[in-house]
């Protein structure tokens, strides 16, 4: 069974730093794509960042510059370090898995629970 565990949220000031963590477990047959997304209350939800195993990786024009998305194959764990972080970042951040290098929710197969990231101005 896929599982997306997320982890690393919380209450940071404008300005800040946050680092989230994407374990991931149970692929049997390939590396997937693993893609960062997140959902403000109100909102649709939107791709942030997604990498291959390669290292090719894709990101939204909101994010560009103050996020990298990094991955330790070791641990089998997909990293977005934020910074510079805005209030309007605030949201609950997935990550999920799929086979299509894209930002496109509705290309992944398999999310995580969310994790919540508050910026308080």
């Amino acid at each position: 069974e896929v599982q997306l565990v997320e982890s690393g949220g919380g209450l940071v000031k404008v300005g800040g730093s946050l680092r989230l963590a994407c374990a991931a477990s149970g692929f049997t047959s390939h590396d997937p794509i693993i893609a960062w997304f997140r959902q403000a209350p109100g909102k649709d939800r939107e791709g942030l960042s997604c990498m291959s195993r390669s290292g090719t990786t894709y990101y939204a024009d909101s994010v560009k510059g103050r996020f990298t998305i990094s991955i330790n194959s070791a641990k089998n764990t997909v990293y977005l370090e934020m910074n510079s972080l805005k209030p309007e970042d605030t949201a609950v951040y997935f990550c999920a898995s799929g086979d299509v290098l894209s930002l496109h929710a509705l290309l992944y197969l398999h999310w995580g629970q969310g994790t919540q990231v508050t910026v308080s101005s």
